[in-house]
């Protein structure tokens, strides 16, 4: 049976990509594409130091890649729009049909649902072209989907949003029952769970529109972590207070209320222009005997790194400045991208 396993799963490697040269990250040897690289390469060189990892660098970046990553990162060179492996890779799921034993689900990619800044003729192409790397086949599915955008437990249960499957420009026509019905053809699981929405600043003009891996995250079978903004003046205090509501009346595929795990918001609200931030540490990466969190300079880093040090014991806390990931649009957790180990 066709099973995504959740992400605390052991993995045989980590995928990133190299930001190239665009309108996000900035143009060839610029200070702000100079700053993107180095965050996702300090990410990527973090991770390295637990398991495999693999940097997808655009045609020609090859060289500047292997300049910032550790030796032991490989380097591998395809075109590319963009720069959030979670969202136009692959999704890696164990298939007992395939010979690898793994399939990868190579979901429609549209920037973002066609959003009028995106490129993504390349980026579309790349779950198909990692998994020729990885070894494995993949399955083209009809569903316009990122990575970013659902959360699994292991055990058949995922997290959707509403904004984001049912997104006209995503998904146009597809009902929430169509909907349920491919993911979980794709994913092996049986039980979706829905948020209304996003994070506000995710529907800015270079958000992804509600992305479920800014909100909530399963810290295990059962337990869910939310992004829980305690500031009133915040546009997000309504919206961690509906999703956590809604998650702890909600119950699993096995039947079980779900436990909710309150993941306290940064203490800072806005942004160097004033606009409230979208910083989250829900956006955290579970490797092989790691967690790698993005932290803000902010008092509450400190509490972000004692519930999930406790949430996977015996990994061990990395800690990284998110803030010039964040401000190009995403988080670690959107960068990043397993390869579940094979069985």
């Amino acid at each position: 049976m066709i099973g995504l396993q959740a992400e605390w799963a052991v993995h045989e490697r980590t995928w990133l990509a190299l930001p190239p040269p665009n309108e996000t990250f900035g143009d060839e040897g610029s200070p702000s594409l100079a700053e993107s690289r180095a965050s996702w390469t300090q990410v990527a060189n973090t991770i390295a130091r637990y398991e495999p990892v693999t940097l997808v660098a655009g045609a020609g970046q090859g060289a500047a890649a292997k300049a910032l990553a550790r030796p032991e990162v490989s380097v591998v060179e395809l075109p590319l729009d963009d720069a959030w492996l979670r969202d136009s890779g692959p999704t890696f799921v164990h298939d007992p049909s395939s010979p690898t034993g793994m399939t990868a689900i190579d979901w429609v990619f549209n920037g973002w649902g066609a959003q009028q800044w995106a490129s993504w003729r390349n980026d579309d192409l790349l779950a198909r072209q990692v998994a020729e790397l990885s070894g494995h086949r993949s399955h083209r599915s009809a569903l316009t989907m990122e990575g970013g955008g659902f959360q699994v437990d292991g055990v058949d249960t995922v997290l959707l949003t509403e904004t984001v499957q049912l997104d006209p420009d995503r998904n146009p026509g597809w009902t929430a029952e169509q909907v349920e019905a491919e993911v979980h053809a794709r994913l092996g699981t049986t039980t979706a769970i829905w948020i209304p929405r996003g994070l506000t600043r995710d529907y800015d003009e270079f958000g992804t529109r509600g992305h479920v891996d800014l909100v909530a995250c399963f810290l295990r079978p059962g337990v869910v972590a939310v992004h829980m903004q305690n500031d009133r003046g915040h546009p997000d205090y309504e919206v961690s207070r509906e999703a956590a509501e809604l998650l702890r009346g909600s119950t699993d595929a096995r039947g079980r209320r779900l436990a909710v795990v309150e993941l306290p918001a940064p203490q800072v609200l806005t942004d160097a222009d004033g606009r409230p931030v979208d910083y989250s540490y829900i956006n955290h990466y579970v490797g092989n005997g790691v967690v790698v969190l993005g932290t803000f300079d902010d008092p509450n880093d400190a509490v972000a790194a004692d519930v999930l040090r406790r949430a996977y014991p015996g990994r061990t806390i990395e800690e990284i400045d998110a803030r010039p990931i964040f401000a190009r649009g995403g988080g670690i957790h959107c960068i990043t991208q397993q390869q579940p180990a094979s069985v």
